[in-house]
């Protein structure tokens, strides 16, 4: 069995993929706990596009809510709020609203929705900056959502552009755990442009 934490920022599409892959496939067999990292906190002091500058904004504003929620209800409460704000924003569509999608998803895992007002809240942002530093002390150096760490391993991603077919998801995550426990083994990576797709592939070919 593998200790499994998964570092992510709640508003990081790649992370809802591989969070939601994670939990899936794990089963009994592991144990795994999200934990809070913050784009946010990651970027400050670096120049954002215009382009980004929504993304940090959301990753702020939102990152404060979960800070409130971890600080009345404790680390439990993660990743059931979690869970149930990421169906509400991935996929992202061009009206989705962030303070509904936040009321509604504390709303739904019986959370107080007086937590909205956390998302305005600057009061929050230290207790942020811990967790996220708590993200990158994992990794052991400066990486983005998500950052995974297997029995104490840190490694940046597994970032996956879209969720593995059913009859992959188990050796993918086997595959996953073999890497992490070879000691000489550091990072595996290539190029990927655009959104994640939320569907698994209809074949696996």
């Amino acid at each position: 069995m593998a200790e499994i934490d998964l570092y992510v920022d709640p508003i990081c599409p790649f992370a809802w993929v591989s969070a939601r892959w994670l939990l899936d496939s794990a089963g009994e067999q592991h144990t795994v706990t999200l934990r809070q990292m913050s784009l946010a906190v990651l970027n400050d002091g670096q120049t954002v596009d215009a382009d980004h500058q929504p993304m940090i904004t959301r990753s702020r504003r939102i990152g404060r809510v979960f800070a409130a929620t971890g600080k009345r209800h404790g680390r439990d409460a993660f990743t059931p709020l979690y869970l149930a704000l990421g169906t509400r924003l991935h996929p992202r569509g061009p009206h989705t609203d962030d303070d509904a999608a936040v009321a509604a998803a504390l709303s739904a895992t019986g959370l107080d929705p007086a937590l909205t007002a956390a998302l305005d809240d600057a009061d929050y942002d230290a207790a942020v900056a811990i967790a996220h530093r708590a993200s990158q002390t994992a990794l052991g150096g400066r990486g983005g959502s998500p950052i995974i760490a297997v029995d104490g391993r840190g490694f940046s991603g597994p970032v996956l552009t879209a969720p593995p077919h059913p009859s992959r998801a188990a050796d993918l995550l086997h595959a996953l755990l073999t890497a992490a426990a070879t000691p000489g083994f550091a990072a595996l990576h290539r190029p990927y442009q655009g959104p994640p797709a939320f569907t698994a592939p209809e074949d696996d070919r």
